[in-house]
């Protein structure tokens, strides 16, 4: 008797599944449709993005190829690169269409263009920094002391990536400003900092030398 009992059971939920299968089917196979394109469609965009990163990369190689026997044509391949490219190629490009701009003579626009990328949220903050540092480094020469200063104060901390630079900008503005006193207690600061790059305690000692430090 158990037999037939466990048959009828079966049987019952055989026909319920049906009807639960006919009632349903449409959305199931909805939802089959949908995950199946979900996942289609990630692998397309992830081969999307990696042959848009190859074709930008490769543009900005080009770039950099032709910088130094074709400045024209390098910088229009890196405002191509600027306005097509992902964030950080975008950003690369930038700083590079700023070095070429002043090498080229056209001081006011380099300084433009590193001054934008600086202030830039967008950018990563190392390669806005080093915009801003590059800024700096210019302008000592001929920029306002005062602003100079206050552009490389913040670079100067012992926890920013470019601090020694910075520092080595600031003893050569207080050179050019004529405080002898400040640029050697820099200089001897930049001499003794074992994290400094080796040319800049180089230079650091060689300035020390000739300042009687």
């Amino acid at each position: 008797m158990s037999d037939i009992f466990d048959e009828v059971s079966e049987d019952l939920r055989a026909d319920k599944t049906r009807k639960l299968l006919q009632r349903y089917a449409g959305v199931l196979v909805g939802v089959a449709l949908l995950v199946v394109a979900g996942v289609g469609g990630r692998a397309w965009w992830r081969e999307h993005e990696a042959r848009e990163s190859a074709r930008v990369a490769d543009m900005y190689i080009a770039a950099m190829r032709t910088a130094g026997t074709d400045k024209p044509a390098a910088l229009a391949g890196f405002a191509q690169v600027a306005a097509d490219g992902p964030e950080g190629y975008r950003t690369l490009a930038r700083l590079r269409e700023a070095s070429i701009k002043y090498d080229s003579g056209d001081r006011d626009g380099a300084l433009a263009a590193w001054d934008q990328v600086a202030g830039d949220a967008s950018a990563d903050r190392l390669l806005r920094d080093l915009a801003s540092l590059q800024w700096a480094l210019h302008s000592i020469d001929s920029g306002d002391p005062a602003t100079v200063a206050a552009r490389l104060k913040p670079l100067a901390s012992p926890d920013n990536a470019w601090h020694a630079l910075a520092e080595e900008a600031q003893a050569m503005l207080a050179l050019r400003t004529g405080d002898r006193d400040a640029a050697r207690d820099t200089l001897k600061r930049l001499a003794q900092d074992v994290t400094a790059p080796d040319g800049v305690r180089g230079r650091a000692n060689g300035l020390l030398a000739r300042l009687g430090g």
